[in-house]
């Protein structure tokens, strides 16, 4: 409980210190950065070529700026996020490179996409839209959007994101091997979902725009 409000405090405070920033993050000097460390895997314009990689275009900045400072160590403290790949990359990195990505990546546009099964697709609707009163699960519209447009500062878009990264991650908050959620909310929600369930979702996740 003590790690989870601790957690959710920086996530808070990471946003808050993006916004409040008395530099304006510098998208040229972003572009560069992003086509030299991160292209190979999110693309140059944040449209990830492959479903391990999520789309970066159109994220919420504060949201990309605290997933990367996640991937951070801090001292002989591990990262929230532990992914060697990302880790390695984001060591070279200093605050202000971590927002001029950040505020590049947010500033392209995503490329639509749509939902590849029709059935579980019309699942994930229920379940994105109203949840599942019978498990506890709440609606997903809630804190991303009907659109899955996200809120600013608060919850990331994940509307046309591809369905197999979001399904990994799911599986990854309802194993607990992704613990960087504020208050341990994805990780409550995931738990009570079924393997079917995070594919409906991620499926109808992907069709949204």
């Amino acid at each position: 409980m003590i790690r989870s409000l601790a957690l959710a405090a920086s996530l808070a405070c990471a946003g808050t210190l993006f916004a409040q920033s008395q530099t304006k993050p510098d998208l040229a000097r972003g572009r560069a950065i992003a086509q030299q460390l991160c292209a190979a895997c999110h693309g140059a314009d944040g449209n990830s070529p492959t479903g391990a990689n999520p789309h970066l275009a159109g994220q919420i900045p504060e949201y990309l700026y605290r997933q990367l400072l996640g991937f951070k160590g801090q001292g002989s403290r591990k990262p929230e996020r532990e992914n060697a790949v990302m880790t390695g990359i984001v060591a070279s990195l200093g605050d202000a490179d971590l927002r001029d990505v950040a505020a590049y990546y947010a500033a392209q546009k995503p490329k639509p996409a749509v939902a590849r099964e029709p059935e579980l697709a019309a699942l994930g609707q229920k379940i994105y839209r109203g949840g599942i009163i019978a498990s506890g699960v709440p609606a997903c519209a809630g804190c991303h959007g009907p659109t899955g447009a996200g809120i600013p500062s608060q919850y990331p878009r994940i509307a046309g994101q591809h369905p197999e990264y979001i399904e990994a991650q799911l599986k990854a908050f309802r194993a607990g091997a992704r613990a960087n959620d504020p208050n341990g909310m994805m990780r409550g929600a995931a738990a009570r979902l079924t393997d079917r369930e995070i594919r409906a979702l991620a499926e109808y996740v992907a069709g949204l725009r």
